[in-house]
């Protein structure tokens, strides 16, 4: 089973998130709530299933800069699992329900993230080679 969903617009980074917490502990909570229930209702709206577990996971960041720090990008997976559970598409975050990540970083287009999870079944095997086509 392959799902994707994507988030339209600029993503919450690491360097937003830390200046807020420095600031103001309450302020860097409330923008972590809001990214997470942004993931939930773009995965409410765009019905993405419930998932027993997840294998594997794409995450497909564009961005129209050539400034940030890919691991300004990375970080926002926290939100994306988090997310996800809020949702009810998986059970928990914790890593008997969350695979290993693969993160490809495109500077094209409109600032936008595109996830794609899958789970196999008992008779596929995960390939290394193959990327999910977005």
């Amino acid at each position: 089973m392959k799902q994707t969903f994507k988030l339209k617009g600029k993503l919450l980074s690491l360097n937003d998130y830390i200046n807020a917490e420095r600031m103001n502990r309450f302020a860097a909570a409330k923008m972590k709530k809001t990214e997470t229930e942004r993931v939930m209702w773009e995965c409410k709206a765009q019905r993405i299933k419930k998932m027993p577990r997840i294998d594997e996971a794409f995450f497909f960041y564009y961005h129209d800069s050539k400034r940030g720090d890919f691991d300004n990008f990375e970080f926002y997976q926290k939100f994306v699992w988090d997310g996800l559970k809020e949702a009810g598409v998986i059970e928990n975050d914790t890593q008997q329900f969350t695979p290993r990540i693969r993160h490809h970083i495109h500077r094209e287009g409109e600032n936008r993230l595109e996830v794609v999870l899958i789970v196999y079944d008992k008779t596929e095997s995960i390939d290394n080679k193959n990327l999910p086509q977005v």
